[in-house]
């Protein structure tokens, strides 16, 4: 029973092995419309992520002059201590 279940456990590992170090084909050649169709997509995913980079800096912009007292048009008056 034990060799049995040795032997086909090395067969797993053995084709394992051979199936791991076999090579795929190659992809088939793009058509130049392919290509321009690939190039576009990429060129509007680039211009979206330009465009979002750009609101999420504005926006942290706004938050930091928010949260650190800087006013973009009047300033704010000092705030005075109390004393006890």
């Amino acid at each position: 029973m034990k060799r049995i279940l040795l032997a086909l456990a090395g067969g797993l590992l053995i084709g394992a092995i051979a199936a791991s170090h076999a090579k795929l084909p190659p992809p088939p050649p793009k058509s130049d419309a392919e290509k321009a169709a690939e190039a576009d997509k990429a060129a509007a995913a680039k211009a979206k992520d330009a465009e979002l980079n750009s609101k999420a800096q504005d926006k942290a912009v706004a938050n930091y002059k928010k949260n650190k007292g800087i006013a973009m048009d009047t300033p704010k008056p000092a705030v005075k201590a109390k004393k006890k």
